[in-house]
């Protein structure tokens, strides 16, 4: 089941799955986590959530329209590969396009590019390294 959740509901599995547990739930938020138009969307198994990511107004530059950002996407281990995460990320692209927004993108880790690309995204960037956590990608995905 898919839930529209808080930003302090993302903070233990951002920890868990993108930090590896290295910080403090603090230091996992984002600076847009608790703006009016940001969102973020839980995946619950059997009461458990699973499957974060999180949504913050943002364009990419020399893409025009309306824009969001994907980010602090992560799956708890034992849920991965099951679905959840293409099941979330498609929920928020119905949504968004509710909302009128243009595209998605993301700054995608590198082992993550293939989920990307099965939902739709495309590679837009050469891979870039962000300091302390590894290769990316930027991704984008057309709405409307």
């Amino acid at each position: 089941m898919i839930k529209f959740i808080t930003a302090d509901d993302v903070l233990p599995i951002r920890n868990e799955v993108l930090r590896e547990g290295k910080l403090t739930l603090d230091e996992c938020r984002f600076e847009n986590d608790d703006a009016e138009s940001s969102f973020h969307l839980g995946y619950y198994k059997d009461g458990e959530l699973a499957c974060i990511a999180s949504f913050h107004p943002k364009s990419y530059t020399g893409f025009e329209g309306k824009a969001y950002q994907l980010r602090g996407m992560a799956t708890l281990q034992k849920y991965r590969g099951k679905g959840y995460g293409n099941m979330l990320v498609n929920f928020a692209i119905t949504y968004l396009r509710g909302q009128k927004v243009n595209y998605l993108w993301c700054n995608a880790r590198k082992k993550a590019a293939a989920f990307y690309l099965g939902v739709g995204f495309e590679i837009i960037s050469p891979e870039f390294e962000v300091p302390g956590i590894g290769p990316h990608y930027v991704m984008y995905v057309k709405i409307k």
